[in-house]
């Protein structure tokens, strides 16, 4: 893997194991915080192992193409509902990595966007950008490691000067400030502006609708980030 992923990217099959494993080594917290059926984290180790699965099934084909397949193949097997989030999330992460030869560290940012999203549209036109507004206080340059660090990440590296008329279409206020309470409450828990900035995604998200789901996401954004910066050391 290690050889693969300097020469032609990222294995996604390990990347996800990686996500999967972190998940089962806290099946039984998750469990317990889903106060609705206490089988949230036994709905999340078998959805990544079902990713895991149907990405390792497909080697030699195109990010996109992987990515494509997990999302059907998890739509079809599984049945929770953090399951279909995630089936949404890898549908817009393959949109996302069309033309790409490889997921590579510089692109890895997009998945795991568009996966912790879940396959919310608005991350990259312009909901993003009005978020990173809101969060920085309209000011261009006064908070480049929050508010422009929070735009770019959420609105795909746009200009902030593009229209953000379309975030009509899918991110309401409500959405936004959701995500701007989760920017800032994991800021004052001492996390890096990059969790942070994915966990507002989250909150503005099919993933932010459930605490246990939260929690669950935060360990796949965690382990996959992780995962990511390890290899691009290698």
């Amino acid at each position: 893997m290690q050889n693969r992923s300097s020469s032609r990217g990222i294995d996604l099959a390990s990347l996800f194991n990686v996500a999967a494993q972190a998940l089962a080594a806290n099946q039984t917290s998750l469990n317990q915080a889903d106060t609705d059926n206490q089988n949230h984290g036994d709905n999340m180790v078998q959805a990544f192992n079902m990713i895991t699965q149907a990405l390792g099934s497909q080697q030699g084909a195109s990010p996109s193409q992987q990515l494509s397949h997990a999302s059907q193949y998890l739509s079809q097997h599984a049945t929770s509902g953090s399951a279909h989030a995630y089936s949404q999330g890898l549908a817009q992460a393959a949109q996302q990595l069309q033309g790409q030869d490889a997921v590579t560290p510089d692109n890895a940012m997009m998945l795991i966007q568009s996966l912790l999203g879940g396959g919310q549209q608005p991350a990259s036109q312009g909901g993003g950008d009005l978020l990173g507004s809101l969060l920085g206080g309209g000011q261009q340059s006064a908070a480049p490691d929050a508010g422009d660090l929070l735009g770019a990440l959420l609105g795909g590296g746009q200009s902030p000067q593009q229209s953000t008329s379309q975030a009509q279409d899918g991110l309401d206020l409500g959405d936004l400030l959701n995500a701007g309470m989760a920017f800032m409450s994991a800021k004052q828990q001492g996390q890096g502006n990059l969790q942070a900035g994915l966990a507002a995604l989250m909150a503005a998200g099919p993933l932010g609708q459930k605490p246990h789901r939260q929690q669950s996401g935060q360990l796949v954004a965690n382990a996959l980030l992780q995962a990511v910066a390890g290899m691009s050391r290698k």
